[in-house]
């Protein structure tokens, strides 16, 4: 059997339907909106944006009046994809690059007022998810925000795995899984999905790799679901998942 392509492959060869000016992916409606909420305030920071992808949730922190952005991501197509797509007229300083983030990295500043992580850490092991999170400690400015966000622990073990989102466990359990790499799909609402994967970790390999990589107060933590205004929006695309917990949001500030 051949070995399964690498992220950076997965990602290089999907970034056009990874593309979009609006709501599309379903976790643009489940997790997306909530990240926005929870890095709060957005007028005049700078933001570092980790696995930024395509560029679409630097597009919306830029759109919140962030005064620049700096955004890295594995896939050298999905950065170039990012490039192209930053708004002409946009008052944000907008720049992404290729790289890996779990490595040593140039960053174009030494601290950033807010630091994101949308959907990074299920492509990372353990070991590598501690690096960073010790990076995002290290550059976070007193009084900062990191946010970041991951498919919820749980969500492989409690449905089929059908449309529209899912992860394969290959027969692994909750536990013994953990550092397994589950390939999975997300859909998008005009039915069409791409690929995803999930390196798994526990809730408690969370909150463990939190408190190795240096951070001392507890996050706040929410669990992400379908929401009632999501059904009544698409009844059909939402309602498989309604009930399911989806994804899992972390906030934590750095002290003044």
């Amino acid at each position: 059997m051949a070995d399964p392509p690498s992220t950076r492959a997965i990602y290089d060869e999907q970034a056009d339907r990874w593309a979009r000016s609006e709501k599309i992916l379903l976790s643009d409606f489940t997790a997306r909106p909530r990240v926005l909420e929870a890095l709060g305030p957005l007028d005049g920071t700078h933001v570092l944006d980790l696995g930024c992808g395509e560029g679409y949730v630097s597009r919306l922190i830029a759109s919140q009046g962030a005064a620049s952005i700096f955004g890295i991501d594995l896939s050298e197509e999905m950065v170039r994809t990012a490039q192209s797509s930053i708004p002409q007229d946009t008052g944000c300083e907008m720049a992404f690059a290729a790289g890996d983030v779990s490595e040593p990295i140039s960053l174009p500043r030494e601290n950033f007022d807010r630091v994101v992580a949308v959907f990074l850490f299920n492509y990372l092991s353990r070991a590598q998810m501690i690096q960073v999170l010790g990076l995002a400690r290290a550059h976070l400015a007193p009084g900062g925000r990191f946010v970041f966000t991951v498919p919820h622990p749980c969500f492989p073990y409690m449905r089929p795995a059908t449309a529209p989102f899912m992860f394969d466990t290959d027969d692994h359990g909750y536990f013994d899984g953990a550092d397994s790499t589950y390939e999975g799909r997300m859909w998008r609402r005009d039915g069409s999905d791409v690929s995803i994967r999930c390196v798994h970790k526990t809730v408690s390999d969370y909150f463990d790799a939190l408190h190795t990589s240096g951070w001392r107060q507890l996050p706040r933590v929410a669990e992400l679901h379908v929401t009632p205004e999501h059904l009544a929006l698409d009844p059909d695309f939402f309602g498989p998942l309604e009930g399911a917990p989806l994804h899992m949001l972390f906030a934590l500030e750095a002290e003044p």
